[in-house]
Order: structure tokens, then sequence, then C-alpha cells
């Protein structure tokens, strides 16, 4: 029940993860099996609601991989279940200003650190209460990045490094993009500048970064100091696979089958 993950990340080990957007136990599975020991469990835009994406952890770490949760939204309900069910690690999106930044890491950690409320005994976070110690050791074992993808959250960067509870900034490329009403526009000059602004604020204040692939492939990411990256999608990897499977039919077939 320790966090593995944020261990590796201290250690300044650069982690590869792909994302679970579909919401299959059986496809968190399959994805670990093939070399991905990382996944992050995508609760805002993926099929699972909060729930539910809740209970793919356990296929992840069933199959041995390590678990990240996008949470849908920043409340403290929210974020207070997602830890009680077993979250250890959670993205939360959408941290535009310094309140909230604070607001969040309150909610992640037990006092004197934070807020959370407490159920330690009762919880799956805590074995059920098989973890005797979980309450006292839980604020070291939580780790928590918040979403920077929003031309508000840019001038916050350093802010945010100060915040004791925040472990990662994670750079949200494009909707920072479309905050600038630059969407899906990534090479813009601008989107380049504010998020080579946020490197470097956060290279200053000591804040790590985390990312999706997208301008730069994970080489590049890591080279400029990502320790996060996060890669191919499954719905991606299937219709990838299935387009390539229809084209090799097609050209089997000697022409595309008709339907």
């Amino acid at each position: 029940m320790r966090n593995r993950l944020k261990r590796r990340l201290k250690a300044a080990e650069t982690v590869c993860a792909a994302w679970l957007e579909l919401g299959s136990p059986d496809v968190a599975e399959i994805l670990v099996r093939s070399g991905w020991d990382t996944l992050v469990i995508d609760c805002e835009h993926g099929v699972a609601g909060l729930e539910d994406g809740l209970s793919l952890i356990r296929a992840v770490e069933a199959a041995g991989g390590d678990a990240i949760l996008r949470v849908p939204d920043a409340s403290d309900a929210t974020l207070k279940r997602a830890l009680d069910r077993g979250a250890r690690s959670i993205i939360v999106p959408m941290v535009n200003d310094v309140g909230l930044a604070r607001q969040v890491a309150r909610a992640c950690r037990y006092p004197p650190m934070g807020g959370r409320g407490y159920a330690a005994p009762i919880v799956r976070a805590s074995g059920f209460g098989e973890w005797a110690g979980y309450a006292s050791e839980a604020n070291e074992e939580v780790f928590l990045a918040v979403q920077i993808e929003h031309v508000d959250a840019v001038p916050h960067v350093a802010d945010f490094a100060a915040i004791p509870g925040i472990d990662m900034g994670f750079v949200g490329p494009n909707d920072l993009a479309g905050s600038m009403d630059r969407l899906a526009r990534l090479d813009d000059p601008d989107v380049v500048a504010a998020i080579a602004g946020i490197e470097r604020a956060a290279a200053a204040a000591g804040l790590p970064l985390g990312t999706i692939e997208g301008a730069r492939d994970a080489g590049g990411l890591r080279d400029a100091g990502y320790r996060l990256i996060l890669g191919p999608n499954d719905v991606s990897l299937l219709a990838g696979a299935a387009r390539e499977a229809a084209e090799a039919r097609d050209r089997a077939l000697g022409g595309a089958v008709k339907g």
C-alpha cells in the first residue's frame, strides 16, 4: 500500500505512463502486462465516473502496475472520496489560482498539514484498518499533481511550488492553448513561449513537472526536465490497431471491402 510511484519520482526517475480512457479493467490489465507499468485513470474526460475509476485501481495494481487517478473536479468531497477509496496518486484538473491550489493541497493531507476528513480505520486506503499507522503516514504517501492548463495559472507556478503538499505541476498544453484562443495550435509562438515560461519558473522554484507527449516525444520531454510523461491512450491504441488491420485486410484482398 506504499506509494511506489512517488518514490520513483522523488528519486528523479522519469516515469512514462499511458492513459486509461475506456474504463475497462481488462484493458487496464492488458496495458500493464504489455509494458505500461503506470496508468492514468481518466475520470475527467474518460468513460469511467469517479467510483468506477476508483475500482479500476484494483485492476491496475493486481496486474503489478501503479495507478494515477485524474479526478473530475477539485472539490473537497471528490478528493476525500478518492483518497479514502485508495487513490494514492492524484492529478487535479484546472487549478488556475493560488487559493484553489491551497484548498486542493489541504484536502489531500490530514492535520496538522491539511484538513482531510478522518475515517482511517474503515477505508480501503488503510486496508480497512490493517495499516494501523495509516493516519500518521498517509501525508507522505499521497502524491498530488495540479494541472497548469490555463493562461491564468501561468503566473502562479512559483507560488504552487511553495505550497506544502503539492508534489508536481502537470502542464496541459491543449487546454492552455485553448485558453489563449489558440486551440489545437501547439506550435503557435505564444503557446510555445507560455510553456517555456512554465518550465523556467518551475525549474527555478524546484517544482517537478509532468505533461503529455505531443510536440515533443518522451525523449525530448525528459531532456527538458519533465519527470512524468503521459503517452498513448487506450482509445487511440485500439483505433490505430483496428485501422492497420483493416488496411492489411484491404491489401490482402486487393481493394477496400464493401460493407
